[in-house]
């Protein structure tokens, strides 16, 4: 790992770094937040959240616009922001559209060409990443994951896919039923193909059902967000919730957007949720 930069913050540190993927064939940047305790000369390990961004990010908006560096500080939990795709592996018509490509890896392994070779996000956020943090600095292998909008369905995905990885998952205003979003559809015909069967796995409402862990849900969806009605569909997954006896808390916060205003508004409730599964409260 090369570490590009460091910003002492709430007596922690904000660090960039990059590496090289293997999973992805491209070399990745990414930023951790380490709160007070696992920095110094006795750095200790502690918990992780792993925060998704959603489309058009990169992994420094949530950690300059978030605000969520000083309950983290407190919590003693560490943050770790992936970036939202591959960059720059050169494939025909990746910087075309904000929607597809880069900056629009929807945390999934694509199958389809042009993108199988590069587009493995899932892997990456779920395994080569987490094993590289936890063997180059000081993080436990206890993790949670959260994110927003295309993120926030990472994170339910990711949550939903792997029992027993992660402690904690929540999310903002996620894409919830991407089978059945403009946004989903696009993505999901151009990585997997147009089998519709194929997109089911990366689907958290048909997740659900099947679920093998009942990890309890937290979500906030802002009730002005331009996205709601057209991309984001929590009343699916409100439905699926409740048919199938899994904990869902959806939250609807009148007046607020989809921007990080909201994420902002209520990101300390999410990590004093994930501090609590993580056993730091």
């Amino acid at each position: 790992m090369e570490l590009l930069s460091t910003n002492v913050v709430f007596a922690g540190e904000h660090r960039r770094y990059r590496h090289h993927s293997p999973t992805l064939g491209c070399d990745m940047e990414f930023a951790v937040y380490l709160p007070p305790g696992a920095v110094g000369k006795e750095p200790r390990k502690v918990p992780a959240m792993y925060w998704l961004s959603g489309l058009t990010c990169t992994d420094q908006n949530f950690m300059q616009k978030a605000g969520a560096l000083k309950r983290a500080g407190q919590l003693g939990l560490a943050i770790v922001c992936p970036d939202t795709s591959p960059r720059g592996v050169g494939l025909p018509g990746e910087d075309d559209d904000y929607d597809l490509g880069t900056g629009a890896g929807f945390y999934l392994n694509a199958t389809r060409e042009p993108w199988a070779k590069h587009y493995r996000m899932y892997d990456y956020v779920v395994s080569e990443l987490p094993e590289l943090l936890e063997r180059e600095l000081p993080l436990a292998d206890q993790r949670s994951v959260c994110g927003h909008s295309m993120g926030g369905h990472g994170a339910l995905i990711c949550a939903l896919k792997n029992p027993g990885r992660y402690q904690a998952v929540s999310a903002f205003a996620p894409i919830a039923n991407p089978s059945e979003s403009p946004w989903g559809k696009k993505a999901f015909s151009a990585y997997l193909g147009d089998d519709t069967k194929a997109w089911e796995e990366w689907d958290a409402s048909l997740l659900i059902p099947t679920a093998r862990e009942r990890l309890p849900l937290l979500v906030d969806q802002g009730t002005s967000d331009e996205f709601l009605d057209s991309q984001l569909n929590p009343d699916t997954l409100a439905e699926v919730c409740e048919t199938f006896h899994h904990h869902l808390h959806l939250r609807m916060h009148r007046g607020y957007d989809h921007s990080y205003f909201f994420i902002s508004s209520f990101i300390d409730d999410h990590l004093d949720h994930h501090a609590q599964a993580l056993g730091l409260r």
